[in-house]
């Protein structure tokens, strides 16, 4: 991918390059490159080392970790589009005899498996992946910690189980079906499973001294799905184009779109947070954006991939350190800073393209009992529901076609509504759901459930 730098303004770069000189610096990092992505394409790229002479550039390879898990995750999105899987199946009827067979595929994705959170000793990343050869080896004697789909549980194991899903249903290795479905199609041709050069060397920093120590770079086997991969920040910054508006080749829109939808009961601490898990992607919510993406950290290395789908603005660091420097917290704020110092400009308003006189006559006020709330056509073809004041339930929707239309989000997602018309065709009231909207609160011409009282409105005296 080509970095365009002329695309921001220079006090735009400044303040990026200013933020990944500071994180490099205080977090001692030998080396730490990032790129700022916006409108489908990157717009900047950074770095700092502490080599003379010697900046990485957005060709150089770092070891991914568990972005790895998102790559995963797309290969069995798409198995499910194909109709070979259901998310909703149980892992034993795909791939039987792991001993967490009840789980389903899309607690797997969703790390609410109750799999523990990594493999029996020895830590499983900085030994040879041939010691787990099986699944056995990776799962152990009793793979279950927790009650299955009750709560959000990080399993490394669970990542490791579902490349073994994909290895057992495509006949072939997870690293040549990745090749094959994802890698190629999107261009990322220096993503790999195994190092290719220019990359870095990963290195411990000494907690308490300027000192360092070089890291083992272990193949992990039968792990590799859940964190093997090496890349760099221009395939990555195409993956995040890729994860924010999906590609036919791979995932359609509505497929990665589900990817970025929270299907991981929160922890109290994680409500707190503000941060969640979709099937594979990371959600949370920082200064006031809705964030998605993923980190990821092995022995040497560590790394961020975030995006702001409001903003239209992605931001991928990469550093070769085993700890220092905090990533995600980078690449939350290299997308702020474009955000705000370069707001997105929206595109122009347009009228729609045609009129039908029968779909118009939904728009407008309507009331759910006393609740008032606006339905908007929109230029796409679509409609929104929203609240007249204040905050509350709210909604888009898709015309099914039929006259009837489906909710796209929130508390109205899946649901449908449905115009409803007296014998003589006029418009009687809305029902979503079963719940009435009457153009009058408490409309008593229409179909109100437990009727209204014949007095009507009053007042006290």
């Amino acid at each position: 991918m080509t970095t365009s730098q002329d695309d921001l303004l220079p006090g735009t770069r400044r303040a990026l390059l200013h933020r990944i000189a500071v994180a490099q610096a205080e977090g001692r990092a030998p080396s730490l490159v990032a790129t700022v992505v916006r409108d489908g394409r990157a717009v900047w790229h950074g770095a700092r080392t502490s080599v003379d002479g010697h900046g990485p550039d957005e060709n150089v390879q770092y070891r991914i970790g568990s972005i790895t898990k998102t790559f995963t995750a797309v290969l069995v999105l798409r198995l499910r589009d194909e109709g070979v899987l259901d998310l909703g199946d149980p892992l034993e009827k795909h791939l039987p005899g792991t001993g967490a067979g009840e789980a389903t595929i899309a607690q797997l994705l969703a790390h609410t498996s109750g799999l523990a959170a990594e493999s029996p000793a020895p830590w499983w990343e900085r030994t040879p992946g041939s010691l787990r050869p099986e699944l056995r080896d990776v799962l152990g004697e009793q793979p279950l910690l927790h009650p299955v789909g009750r709560r959000f549980h990080y399993s490394n194991p669970g990542y490791t189980v579902l490349g073994a899903l994909v290895e057992e249903l495509r006949g072939a290795s997870w690293e040549d079906v990745l090749r094959r479905e994802v890698l190629e199609p999107l261009g990322l041709d220096r993503t790999s499973a195994q190092p290719q050069a220019p990359h870095a060397g990963g290195w411990a920093v000494h907690p308490w001294a300027d000192a360092l120590l070089p890291e083992p770079s272990e193949d992990l086997g039968r792990m590799a799905p859940a964190g093997q991969l090496w890349s760099t920040t221009g395939d990555l910054a195409r993956f995040a184009v890729f994860l924010a508006h999906g590609d036919d080749r791979v995932l359609s829109a509505e497929s990665v779109r589900e990817m970025r939808t929270p299907a991981a009961p929160a922890e109290a601490a994680d409500v707190m947070d503000g941060s969640t898990y979709g099937l594979g992607l990371q959600v949370q919510r920082r200064d006031g954006r809705l964030l998605i993406g993923h980190g990821g950290s092995l022995p040497g290395f560590l790394a961020s991939l975030t995006i702001s789908l409001a903003d239209d603005v992605s931001a991928v660091v990469l550093a070769n350190c085993t700890s220092g420097p905090p990533l995600a917290s980078v690449a939350v704020d290299l997308v702020r800073i474009v955000a705000e110092a370069e707001p997105r400009i929206p595109e122009p308003w347009r009228p729609m393209p045609e009129v039908d006189a029968g779909v118009m006559e939904l728009a407008g006020p309507w009331y759910w009992g006393t609740h008032g709330f606006a339905l908007r056509l929109t230029a796409d073809g679509g409609a929104s529901l929203e609240p007249l004041a204040g905050g509350g339930r709210r909604s888009r929707f898709r015309s099914n076609g039929d006259g009837t239309w489906t909710g796209l989000e929130g508390y109205y997602d899946g649901e449908l509504l449905r115009p409803v018309r007296r014998p003589d065709g006029s418009l009687s009231h809305l029902d979503l759901g079963s719940f009435v909207f009457t153009r009058q609160p408490y409309d008593e011409s229409g179909s109100v459930p437990g009727g209204v009282d014949p007095e009507g409105w009053r007042g006290i005296r």
